[in-house]
């Protein structure tokens, strides 16, 4: 079936996932509103937000089978959203389950945390399946301000309430910057549809127009802050030390996914042939992300910051996919945003079950001989750095990403090669701080009064099994996942057959 949006009725079918999420959200916000602050209350919220992510994964899962289209417009219903809205979901599942836990560990009762995730979840899904940069703000701003309260939520924290605060202002500054792109792209193309943009560029020669040139320059610096790409990370390192550490993982993992997924679309589809434009930026600001994160990181001795930082390097890594500006650089970025997710995650869950109360135990000396006292945490943990490191084997599903990206960047019409070479480079010295990990957990004996790790709760311990099983068992076989995700590539509905073969 071909959705026609001007029909409200097969619009909003079009957008029943979200719907279902949206609706979920409210409903649970109003539950929460009306019981008291207690454990009890804040898991069973938990356990009925986890029934709504399920079900809006079963109504993505309905359509992906279905097979339906649309008709150009202002959302999108093809694969590339689909396979992006699955990824959403699982992070947003992983971090209510680590939440359950976490909360009654730090004594957080708000049964809040769980919706708020729903409503960033649902502002992801709208990223996703934007088609119109008016979409696009609403799905940033929803899912922005619900990441702001979170990472804050922790009010006997001070170090999240500075944490919330400083990711609040900064985000409000790139925010400005990412809405006047936006009107400039439309004062100087007349539209903020992406189809519409990108026809209008071709049948005008836009694609030196000074208007347009600014705006797409300050789209760049708002999505730039968004990914934490450097020169615009700044704020990531204190935001994913200081915010609970099941709002850190899905910061790292489903809010970073959901700024490229729309990153990667506008790109493809608005400004094809502004490729000379953007091109240059893109290409400085992916080889600059990837050598300064992996530096900094190597000095860091906190846990949350050292992730961090290779949350900023793997920003540089998908950079590079977004300069490939291929058919097959956007699947290697669903491939590697699956694989990074997955780390990512598995990595946080650990994270979450070695820190006390109070969010200490964060540093790599509480890690040090882990494997004497907690050897599953510290096979778990290892198999996540070896994944977010790219090693062949036990960090499979990561080897078989980077393989990917190069083999996107160095098969792109814009001459990546150097390009290829930092990332390559840049991954040799973040096996610097990775292996070091694994080091301080395997080879050094565990500190005379070191602070006893207690048992991983039993969710916490599901949320780990899934993601390392997954880590090793699609590295085993990443073909299927590879045909998939080279199925599930953006396109804009105005373009040939001719021109996707070219692109």
């Amino acid at each position: 079936m071909t959705f026609d949006l001007s029909i409200p009725a097969q619009l909003l079918a079009a957008l029943a996932p979200d719907l279902i999420l949206m609706g979920g959200a409210m409903i649970l916000m109003v539950i929460a509103a009306l019981r008291p602050e207690t454990n009890e209350n804040q898991r069973a919220i938990g356990g009925m937000a986890v029934m709504v992510l399920l079900a809006a994964a079963a109504a993505v899962v309905w359509m992906i089978n279905a097979g339906h289209n649309v008709n150009p417009g202002v959302i999108a219903v093809d694969r590339y959203r689909w396979t992006a809205d699955l990824i959403f979901l699982a992070a947003a599942l992983g971090t209510v389950v680590l939440s359950m836990e976490y909360g009654a560990k730090e004594s957080i009762r708000q049964a809040e945390v769980h919706v708020l995730v729903l409503f960033a979840t649902s502002g992801m899904m709208i990223l996703a399946a934007a088609r119109d940069l008016m979409i696009v703000f609403l799905g940033i701003e929803i899912m922005s301000i619900a990441v702001y309260v979170l990472t804050g939520l922790n009010r006997r924290s001070a170090k999240a309430a500075e944490s919330a605060l400083k990711y609040f202002l900064l985000g409000a500054f790139a925010t400005g910057f990412l809405l006047y792109g936006i009107a400039l792209t439309y004062g100087a193309t007349g539209s903020t549809n992406l189809s519409t943009i990108g026809k209008v560029i071709v049948e005008h020669q836009l694609q030196s127009q000074s208007m347009l040139l600014v705006g797409v320059g300050l789209l760049l610096v708002g999505f730039g802050f968004k990914v934490a790409a450097v020169p615009f990370h700044m704020w990531a390192p204190d935001v994913y030390e200081g915010a609970p550490t099941p709002t850190t993982a899905f910061m790292a993992s489903a809010v970073k996914a959901a700024a490229f997924a729309v990153f990667l679309r506008i790109w493809l589809e608005a400004f094809p042939q502004m490729d000379r434009a953007w091109i240059v930026p893109v290409w400085w600001l992916a080889a600059v992300t990837m050598l300064v994160g992996n530096v900094v990181a190597l000095v860091q001795r906190n846990i949350k910051r050292l992730l961090a930082y290779s949350s900023v390097v793997h920003s540089g890594y998908l950079l590079v996919a977004v300069a490939a500006g291929t058919r097959l650089g956007s699947a290697s970025f669903l491939f590697y945003l699956i694989a990074y997710t997955l780390a990512t995650f598995g990595a946080f869950a650990v994270v979450a079950s070695i820190g006390t109360a109070g969010e200490r135990g964060q540093d790599l000396t509480d890690y040090e001989g882990l494997w004497s006292v907690r050897p599953g945490l510290a096979i778990a943990m290892g198999v996540c750095m070896l994944a977010l490191m790219g090693f062949p084997l036990f960090g499979g599903i990561g080897f078989f990403a980077k393989w990917y990206l190069l083999q996107a960047a160095l098969g792109s019409p814009h001459n990546l090669i150097p390009l290829s070479v930092v990332l390559v480079l840049t991954s040799v010295i973040a096996a610097g701080y990775y292996l070091n990990v694994i080091r301080v957990m395997f080879m050094k004996p565990r500190p005379e009064g070191a602070a006893e790790v207690g048992p991983m709760g039993p969710l916490s311990q599901g949320v780990l099994a899934v993601t390392v099983a997954l880590i090793l068992g699609l590295g085993l076989f990443p073909s299927q996942l590879a045909v998939w995700t080279r199925g599930s590539t953006p396109m804009a509905p105005n373009q040939t057959a001719a021109q996707a073969t070219n692109k």
